[in-house]
């Protein structure tokens, strides 16, 4: 088949451009480190493999590597080089290899990179708050469970059966946003046996290292954390304060009885401030009612670290309440913020929503055993698909050929369908080209130029 040419999208700038964004990844994994001790037999690169897997997960395709061998025999080219830069395609049991020894850690700049660009080139504004700044929600998810498949740094429980399960779990960063669907994942910290054995214990401990690790490189972006309670504790909290960062956390009176103590004790003299606000749905009017504190111990000593306290009830017209949260943050709350810092509070719940399921439900397949390894294979992989959620997620913001590609293919998953069944069958020389062949096939047909009564086929 001969592809014809087609007109060309409007050109990207090449920071944010696939082919850009390509670049500045395939520069980062050719600079991985090679554990290999030396030898004539080594045929394949680490770039290379790591490489390979980033164009899996990108694809959304488990067997593109595959399909893209078989298009280098038949036809002596294929998309995993035109499109991925990839010199030589390994096995599947190459790649784990060579990636296994290889720390998740050594992806983290290429995140960071990534997101401090959009920052630099202000494409972040739309997710900044009134007072400027950016939320970053933390939780952490499960990757991998199994009570066969395991390695060196899986996490353990014992069922109630007597078997051990094997597990691993990610705290997933991504910077959040009320009222914005696209979340921007950053680099992932991966809870090790060694953090502990209570899953609270052991995420934030992660937590803990990717703050002391990153917290430099996103104070500049001016950043609130969000978390839930297990984060709202004063050594935690201090440590984002020491970054330069700020928190807003959810604040249960179970974990906090001295806080709400000090709650009880304004309520009593009646010096709690209240806003009341009302909202219609399309079916039933709620009540929202703000209550807020400022300079409350987070904990019980003269060290105790002082916080604002913020709490939303919502109830309906016959008084039942609906919901009912409370956060603490680093920040005085006041009349005029409270409803944003509450707002502000409830995204966090987009990490869950949509960042993890998407990426458990939605192509990406985390939970997938992709290759477990023995090392660092099952974190590495982890990373790559965030990557890879990552790159999707600035391209479908600010590429134009990607944004009207998805404008004809709205739902995801015929997105993708199309993109592997083209690269299956055609090779094509680079992104734009893809890009552009799909749009030419997509845009409906214009009709033919109206005929004018008594002349000729479009004239005037």
């Amino acid at each position: 088949m001969v592809l014809k040419p087609v007109v060309p999208v409007a050109p990207t700038p090449k920071l944010f451009s696939v082919t850009g964004l390509v670049a500045g990844i395939r520069a980062v994994l050719f600079n991985l480190p090679d554990h290999r001790k030396g030898g004539n037999n080594q045929r394949y690169v680490i770039g290379d493999a790591a490489l390979s897997a980033f164009s899996v997960f990108f694809m959304q395709s488990p067997s593109f590597l595959d399909y893209q061998r078989r298009m280098q025999k038949e036809r002596g080219r294929n998309n995993a080089r035109s499109l991925f830069g990839v010199h030589e395609i390994p096995s599947t049991q190459q790649i784990g290899n060579l990636l296994d020894p290889i720390s998740p850690e050594c992806l983290a700049p290429v995140f960071l990179d990534v997101v401090d660009a959009l920052h630099q080139h202000r494409a972040l504004d739309t997710h900044r708050q009134a007072d400027g700044r950016l939320l970053i929600a933390l939780d952490g998810t499960e990757y991998h469970c199994s009570c066969a498949v395991h390695c060196a740094q899986c996490s353990t429980r014992t069922l109630s059966n007597g078997q051990t399960q094997f597990y691993h779990v990610a705290v997933t960063p991504v910077i959040v946003a009320p009222g914005q669907a696209d979340v921007f994942p950053l680099p992932p910290a991966f809870v090790r046996p060694q953090d502990g054995h209570a899953k609270q214990d052991c995420e934030l401990t992660a937590a803990t290292r990717w703050l002391q690790q990153w917290g430099a490189r996103i104070a500049p972006w001016r950043t609130t954390l969000l978390g839930d309670d297990l984060y709202c504790h004063q050594p935690f909290c201090q440590q984002v304060l020491a970054q330069g960062c700020a928190f807003l956390f959810v604040c249960l009176p179970p974990s906090h009885p001295l806080l709400y103590e000090w709650v009880t004790d304004f309520e009593r003299s009646g010096e709690v401030p209240t806003l009341v606000k009302t909202r219609w749905t399309g079916t039933q009017r709620l009540t929202e009612t703000y209550r807020w504190l400022n300079d409350l111990p987070l904990r019980d000593g003269k060290d105790a670290l002082l916080v604002g306290w913020c709490e939303l009830t919502t109830t309906d017209a016959e008084g039942q309440v609906l919901y009912r949260n409370a956060w603490a943050s680093s920040e005085p709350i006041n009349a005029d913020n409270v409803i944003a810092l509450v707002a502000a509070g409830r995204s966090r719940w987009k990490i869950e929503n949509e960042n993890n399921n998407t990426l458990k439900t939605k192509g990406y397949h985390f939970e997938h055993n992709y290759s477990h390894g023995q090392q660092h294979l099952a974190a590495l992989l982890a990373s790559l698909i965030l990557l890879a959620f990552l790159v999707h997620t600035v391209l479908d913001r600010l590429h134009p050929g990607y944004q009207a590609v998805r404008r004809q293919l709205p739902s995801r998953r015929t997105f993708f369908e199309h993109l592997r069944a083209l690269t299956q069958y055609l090779p094509f020389d680079s992104w734009e080209h893809l890009f552009d062949f799909m749009l030419e096939a997509l845009e409906p047909a214009r009709p033919p130029p109206a005929r004018r009564a008594g002349g000729k086929r479009g004239q005037i």
